[in-house]
């Protein structure tokens, strides 16, 4: 496979992850605590850093920044590979900075999220190595 159609695949996987993530986060209650009174203090509790906002406020912007971040990311690499493919593969500061952004998603999905993104970011983050791994040999 080459450089691009890897970046292209592993920013295809973040942009969709992405987007499922700010899906369920506005028209699901997937990420809804599963005890309804965990729900019910965040709501009515404020981080110490401000009283303008609360847990729950602060959760819902917290998962849907989160999921904005995915997809622009995914949204940019994608574009390169489509309509800058020469660019894209003779960059190895966007080819390393695409592995970089997948190994910190990575650890982060390693250490606190579970089986579905972490597979999927999994999956991405090798594309994304590969192609850098290429472009260096």
């Amino acid at each position: 496979m080459s450089i691009v159609a890897l970046v292209a695949l592993g920013a295809g996987i973040f942009a969709a992850l992405g987007t499922l993530h700010l899906l369920y986060t506005f028209f699901t209650p997937k990420f809804d605590p599963r005890d309804a009174a965990v729900k019910d203090a965040m709501q009515a509790t404020s981080p110490r850093i401000t009283r303008a906002t609360t847990m729950w406020k602060a959760w819902v912007g917290f998962n849907a920044s989160h999921s904005l971040g995915a997809m622009v990311f995914g949204a940019v690499y994608l574009t390169l590979a489509v309509q800058h493919p020469e660019v894209l593969a003779a960059s190895k500061p966007l080819l390393l900075i695409a592995g970089a952004t997948g190994l910190a998603f990575l650890a982060l999905a390693v250490r606190y999220w579970f089986r579905i993104p972490l597979i999927g970011i999994a999956l991405a983050t090798l594309c994304f190595l590969v192609a850098s791994a290429r472009a260096f040999i």
